[in-house]
């Protein structure tokens, strides 16, 4: 199985979209994201991490799931690491759950860390369940969401040959800077599709 959910210590609202996206996941914790194991109704195989922010009563509860403990100075998130240990275990397909809210610092991280997955062939992307983020780079895309999701591009360079269908407001080939506002709240109205000639962003997704 190469499908990899690592749990993290943002923001994780429990729907039923992520519950199928979560469905046949290996799952590895990261620190205090392994507080969203019981209420998913997960278990995991690892728990990785420095264990700043595991309080006491959560390492108490899941003192059965084997440990990779590593220094507080660190040169790697929690996260990365627990990503790391995913690769090695042969991940094809890497969820970021409970990777958006919390610090911000952090969310930011995840969002670039999905961009790095994505761009090296594997397939990844951020929730906390109420929102997605999808990472863009040259080439098209095609994603399965839900017609009245919210959508927002948010440029992480310069956008050259933008397109977006199966929105409101469809782009052809529009070039987009850095620091535009132009691909902020569109609406998926059918089959979502963005393509794009240059550039990175991040496809922000918020179902209905």
């Amino acid at each position: 199985m190469t499908k990899f959910a690592i749990l993290l210590g943002g923001d994780l609202q429990f729907t039923e979209r992520l519950e199928n996206q979560l469905a046949g996941a290996r799952i590895i914790a990261a620190d205090a994201g392994m507080r969203h194991a019981a209420p998913l109704g997960v278990e995991a195989e690892l728990w990785v991490g420095d264990f700043d922010s595991a309080t006491p009563a959560l390492q108490a509860a899941a003192g059965h799931v084997p440990r990779r403990r590593f220094s507080a100075d660190k040169d790697a998130t929690d996260g990365e690491l627990a990503v790391r240990a995913a690769l090695e275990r042969g991940a094809r397909e890497v969820i970021l759950a409970g990777g958006l809210g919390g610090q911000s610092d952090h969310a930011f991280a995840h969002l670039i860390l999905a961009l790095g997955l994505a761009r090296s062939g594997i397939v990844s992307f951020v929730t906390s369940g109420s929102e997605e983020a999808w990472p863009l780079w040259p080439g098209e895309h095609r994603l399965d969401v839900p017609v009245g999701s919210r959508l927002s591009i948010l440029p992480l360079s310069d956008l050259a040959g933008l397109s977006l269908a199966g929105v409101r407001w469809p782009l052809v080939e529009r070039d987009v800077p850095l620091g535009s506002t132009l691909t902020l709240s569109n609406e998926v109205s059918g089959p979502l599709r963005i393509a794009l000639a240059a550039g990175s962003g991040i496809a922000m997704l918020t179902p209905p």
